[in-house]
């Protein structure tokens, strides 16, 4: 429990509409001007400093409380995804082709909003300040979170926090974990050029489609038998794109997937190996190659004491049965810059329902929440700040 549950439950219908609103003008990353235009306006109506460009389309809100003490921020992401959305039978559907907001950035908008309205109609009761994160371009490395913190979105900042709502984990249940919790997402593209020719005289060419049928086939053996089993690791190869038709041996071929890891030196171990593998691969037939690695996002490491904080705020609000170690999660998150520079924690919110048919999981053409979700991840952030506040 805490001072401003009713709060939130006055302003939650208003935080469904937000959302609402938001789900049916998405934009993409890095163009974030009509999103970070509604929250600037919103933070200013409240009385709250705010500063936009910050990083890019980054926004900044600070409310300064009644008495000295700490600064927390709050992060929220604004981004959505170029994807088609399905939801045909819902009101708030998208009404921009091909572009939706699959993986819940205007909840996490909304809820933001809905605790910057209600703790700054109270801030004469706040032991500290609270500083208001709205990030562009979650969803694209190399991110917004790393430019709002080159810009100064954590000058001062003594704690942050952000949640995510996931639907994988049902609603009315908290989630995080200690340490390592979301995996470095990297990215990487393979071109390989053979010689092309005709499909009946394979001995004159240079098969491209081949060389990399047998490269998927070797990177998976990096995991399988390159990789101690104790490790999380994932190599996998999302597309392959080759040849024009029956009959024509493709001169080239490109494919392209993604490396999952948490611990920092079998990262670059992987990535050296995937290396080693191309040239190996593409050798044998004579065949050249262009590899393109790209780094992602470091590995989400939540701060220890943090995460203890985490599991009696959540106790408190939600019972000690809805708060869950969470299993280490394989996506990747650009919070993870903010925790390198300093102490907090990233924690997901449940936001799938079964009964109600929000069963579809992140990044898919009908994606949806519950959004009860939504008055949950709010408590739980300012939970999180009131606690940090008070003992610190």
């Amino acid at each position: 429990m805490h001072k401003f549950e009713a709060d939130l439950q006055a302003v939650y219908e208003e935080m469904v509409e937000w959302r609402r609103y938001l789900h049916r003008h998405p934009e993409l990353s890095y163009q974030e001007v009509e999103t970070a235009k509604f929250v600037a306006n919103h933070l200013r109506s409240w009385g709250i400093e705010v500063r936009t460009g910050v990083g890019g389309n980054g926004v900044v809100g600070l409310l300064r409380g009644g008495s000295a003490g700490p600064t927390v921020a709050l992060r929220a992401d604004m981004d959505a995804l170029p994807i088609q959305d399905e939801k045909t039978d819902c009101a708030y559907g998208s009404t921009r082709a091909g572009i939706m907001h699959a993986c819940g950035h205007d909840a996490h908008t909304s809820t933001l909003l809905a605790i910057a309205k209600v703790t700054s109609a109270r801030r004469e009761e706040l032991t500290g300040n609270l500083v208001f994160l709205f990030q562009h371009a979650e969803e694209i490395s190399p991110g917004g979170a790393h430019s709002m913190i080159e810009a100064g979105a954590l000058e001062s900042v003594d704690a942050v926090y952000g949640v995510h709502l996931w639907t994988p984990f049902p609603v009315g249940h908290v989630y995080t974990r200690p340490g390592a919790f979301m995996a470095a997402p990297d990215e990487f593209a393979i071109r390989i050029q053979g010689k092309g020719g005709h499909g009946g005289l394979p001995h004159q060419t240079i098969d491209s489609v081949y060389i990399a049928s047998q490269l998927v086939v070797n990177l998976q053996g990096i995991v399988s038998r390159q990789v101690d089993p104790i490790e999380s690791c994932v190599v996998s190869v999302g597309a392959i794109h080759g040849g024009t038709s029956f009959n024509v041996i493709a001169e080239s071929c490109v494919l392209s997937g993604t490396v999952r890891t948490f611990n920092p030196s079998l990262r670059e171990e992987v990535r050296a190996r995937i290396e080693r593998i191309t040239h190996a691969t593409c050798e044998m037939s004579q065949a050249s190659y262009e590899l393109d690695y790209k780094l992602g996002y470091p590995t989400v490491v939540n701060d220890a004491l943090e995460a203890q904080r985490f599991t009696k705020v959540g106790a408190a609000l939600f019972g000690e049965d809805r708060v869950h170690e969470s299993p280490p999660i394989m996506a990747g998150e650009d919070f993870s810059y903010y925790l390198q520079h300093k102490p907090g924690c990233f924690m997901f919110v449940g936001a799938g329902n079964v009964e109600r048919g929000i069963v579809h999981p992140h990044h898919h053409p009908k994606f949806d929440i519950d959004e009860a979700s939504m008055l949950n991840a709010a408590n739980l952030l300012i939970g999180m700040a009131l606690d940090y506040m008070a003992n610190n």
